[in-house]
C-alpha cells in the first residue's frame, strides 16, 4: 500500500506503528509496578525481577516494554498491556487539566470584528492571535493544556486582547508596546504546584493587550456560598449569644428578686418577733398589777 499524497504533491510520512512508539516515563513507572506487584505476590524472584526490572528502565519503544509483562497479570484473568494513550484524571487538580496532545484551537484573528476562546477548550504550546480595530478573549478559566509552559502570542494593531486566567497560573509578560501596551499587574503572582505557566508575548500598536486574574462561575458560585453560610453562622452566633445574655439578664434578676423576697421575710420575722415579746411583756405586766 502507497502513502497518501495530498494534493500538493509532497508524500506524507508514514505514520509509525504502535511498537515504534516512543515510551513516556510514566509507562515506564507503570512496568516496574507490575513487577514489583508480581514480586510481592511471589511471581518472580529476586534475580527474574532485577533483570526485568533493568529492561524496564532501558526500554525506548512500547515494543520494547510490552514483552516484560507479557506472562504477567496485572489483574485477574487480565492480559498485561502497556496504555498507549494518557487518560485524563477527571478531578479538577492541575495533572487532570495538563493533558499534552496538540491544542483544539491554535489562532485566531478579528478584524473590525472580535473573537472569544472560552469554556473547556484545550491550549496548544503556541495560541496566535491577531486584531486589528477589532478585540479578542481568551478565557483560560475552565480550558486545558497542551503543556505546562504555553505561550500565547497577541498582535493588537489598534485594537485589544484580554487574557482571563484563573487562580494558580503563573503569568510572565513580554509583549512590547508602541503608543499602548501590556498589562502587568498579574506578572509574579506565584502559581500553585504543578500548575501551567503562561507567557504572553507580542506587538500591541495603538492598542493593549490586558490580562486579569477572575475566578470561575463554579468557584464565585462557591465562594457566594461559603459567604452566605458565614453571614448565616454569624447570625446564628450573634442570636445564641443574645439569647444567652438575656438569659443572664434574668437568672440575676430572679437572684437580686430572690434575695429581695428574703430580705423582706427576714424584716417580716424580725418585726413579729419584737411584736411577740413586746405582747408577752405587756401581759406579764397586767397579770403582775
Amino acid at each position: 500500500m502507497t502513502d497518501a499524497v495530498p494534493s500538493e504533491g509532497t508524500p506524507t510520512p508514514p505514520r509509525p506503528s504502535a511498537p515504534e512508539l516512543r515510551a513516556a516515563d510514566a509507562d515506564r513507572e507503570r512496568v516496574a509496578e507490575i513487577l514489583r506487584d508480581a514480586l510481592a505476590e511471589g511471581r518472580l524472584d529476586m534475580a527474574e525481577f532485577e533483570e526485568r526490572l533493568e529492561a524496564t528502565y532501558k526500554a525506548r519503544t512500547y515494543g520494547e516494554l510490552t514483552p516484560i509483562t507479557r506472562d504477567l497479570p496485572t489483574a485477574p484473568g487480565a492480559v498485561p498491556s502497556v496504555n498507549l494513550t494518557k487518560e485524563p484524571l477527571a478531578d479538577g487538580s492541575w495533572a487532570s487539566r495538563i493533558t499534552g496532545g496538540e491544542g483544539s484551537s491554535t489562532w485566531a484573528v478579528a478584524i473590525l470584528s472580535g473573537f472569544q476562546r472560552r469554556g473547556r477548550w484545550t491550549v496548544p504550546k503556541r495560541f496566535n492571535c491577531f486584531a486589528f480595530w477589532g478585540g479578542g478573549e481568551i478565557d483560560l478559566r475552565e480550558a486545558n493544556f497542551a503543556d505546562r509552559e504555553v505561550e500565547i502570542n497577541c498582535v493588537a494593531i489598534m485594537g485589544g486582547v484580554n487574557v482571563i486566567v484563573p487562580p494558580g497560573v503563573e503569568v510572565v509578560v513580554r509583549g512590547i508596546g508602541v503608543m499602548g501596551g501590556f498589562d502587568h499587574r498579574e506578572e509574579g503572582v506565584p502559581g500553585e504546584p504543578g500548575g501551567p505557566r503562561v507567557i504572553v508575548t507580542g506587538f500591541a500598536f495603538w492598542g493593549g493587550v490586558g490580562v486579569e486574574r477572575k475566578l470561575t462561575r463554579e468557584e464565585r458560585r462557591a465562594l457566594k456560598e461559603e459567604r452566605r453560610r458565614q453571614r448565616l453562622d454569624r447570625k446564628e452566633s450573634m442570636r445564641e449569644l443574645h439569647e444567652s445574655f438575656r438569659e443572664d439578664v434574668q437568672d440575676a434578676h430572679r437572684r437580686l428578686m430572690d434575695g429581695h423576697h428574703d430580705l423582706m421575710r427576714d424584716r417580716r420575722d424580725r418585726h413579729r418577733d419584737r411584736h411577740d415579746r413586746r405582747d408577752r411583756r405587756d401581759r406579764r405586766d397586767r397579770y403582775d398589777d
